[in-house]
């Protein structure tokens, strides 16, 4: 039955938009309950103890904290009192029920280029939820940030409403990869870099961004920093398990795989797929490595063979779907090295999905290495076995240290 019910979803996934139906019919309310799962709506409508969709979570901007808004269908404090048509306008255009602009936290840019079928088909599922009284103020930011009508401007500048066509020059495939990438999915939201008004840089567009204190890898087909010498199975494997040879999900990514992408579709993810690695690579160039004998490379691989070879091994190959490849990782060469500092530091839990459903996860160091000895591991694992990518500093290190433990020669217990 599990495996006829998959099969139904994926056929609802690839159908042609079909005209308007029953807000109750069962296959309206499958596909939006599919769609909420592309969209990885649960992450951020749901509050750590939360009732799912209930909305609460803080989600940090640059310019401030914002709380997600209810989306359960109670009447009073969620959505349960919209019409069609301002659902719709919410989720495509950022304008509320009530007329006010709602910041793009809600990533309506993407949602844009949705097709109102689907976004209707979203609405069906979330009228199915047990309704939550739930009462939020998602506006959580300072002056001037707070006043709403300052989105005019920013949507004047960073909201393209061109709708989105299939390209008659790509396959089917590709075209709906697109769609799920530059729509539901908002793969851009975490993966582009921003202006400095918060808006997409689309000239690098998916070529890797800092967000929330992680750094979202660049998903182009970039040889060096991104996904151009991955396969195609590779990509879907990844999507769909989290952990592959060369790589595992962690942080923020194991989430979006655990809620959203392990349940998608094998042809939507293999659509993803076609997409990403049709798009234009980018013209990456490799930073000069530091010297096998410079002083910082030596001490970062006195560290990494007592404390990483165990699981990484000395050659930097790793443990296959078990613990991830350094030797050649696009992420681990990637320009910003914040994920990886942030990962020896907080340690890391892969994602643990049905097909693979062991996560496995790394301790964290940041009691035992301090900001100079975690620069000396980065730097090397960035520049060893061929790798090559920018040595990082011990003021990087504090910089994401942060509320991660003290530095422990500071707090006196290394000497």
């Amino acid at each position: 039955m599990r495996a006829v019910a998959t099969a139904a979803l994926a056929a609802l996934s690839l159908a042609a938009p079909a005209k308007a139906t029953d807000q109750q019919s069962f296959e309206q309310v499958q596909r939006g309950r599919y769609l909420t799962t592309m969209g990885d709506c649960v992450a951020c409508h749901t509050a750590p103890g939360g009732k799912p969709f209930a909305g609460g979570l803080t989600i940090a901007t640059p310019f401030g904290n914002l709380l997600s808004p209810n989306i359960t269908p109670d009447a009073a404090t969620g959505i349960g009192a919209f019409s069609d048509d301002q659902f719709v306008n919410a989720v495509q255009n950022g304008i509320g029920s009530r007329g006010q602009r709602l910041y793009p936290a809600l990533p309506y840019p993407y949602y844009h280029k949705m097709n109102r079928t689907d976004v209707l088909a979203i609405r069906a599922y979330l009228n199915t939820l047990d309704p939550v009284s739930n009462a939020v103020e998602p506006n959580q930011l300072p002056f001037p940030f707070n006043i709403r009508m300052s989105l005019l401007f920013w949507n004047l500048i960073n909201f393209d409403r061109t709708p989105l066509t299939d390209d008659p020059d790509q396959s089917p495939q590709w075209n709906r990869g697109r769609y799920i990438v530059e729509g539901p999915a908002h793969c851009g939201a975490c993966h582009t870099p921003k202006t400095w008004l918060g808006g997409d840089d689309n000239s690098q567009a998916l070529k890797g961004a800092v967000l929330q204190g992680w750094f979202a890898p660049d998903i182009t087909p970039d040889a060096r920093k991104g996904i151009g010498g991955w396969s195609e199975d590779e990509l879907v494997a990844y999507l769909k398990t989290g952990v592959i040879a060369r790589s595992s999900a962690s942080g923020p990514m194991a989430e979006v795989v655990v809620n959203s992408t392990s349940k998608l579709a094998d042809a939507d993810l293999r659509a993803v797929a076609i997409y990403l690695k049709g798009l234009k690579p980018g013209t990456s160039q490799s930073s000069r490595p530091p010297s096998a004998d410079d002083p910082h490379m030596l001490a970062g691989k006195a560290i990494y063979k007592d404390s990483c070879a165990a699981c990484h091994r000395e050659e930097g190959d790793g443990i296959a779907n078990l613990f991830p490849r350094l030797k050649g990782s696009s992420l681990v060469q990637s320009d910003d090295p914040t994920t990886l500092i942030r990962m020896v530091l907080e340690g890391s839990r892969a994602a643990a999905t049905d097909a693979r459903p062991t996560g496995a996860a790394m301790p964290s160091f940041a009691w035992r290495f301090s900001d100079g000895q975690v620069a000396d591991l980065v730097t090397y694992i960035r520049n060893g076995w061929g790798n090559s990518a920018s040595s990082v500093s011990a003021s990087a290190v504090k910089d994401v240290r942060g509320g991660n433990g003290p530095d422990p020669v500071k707090a006196g217990q290394v000497r």
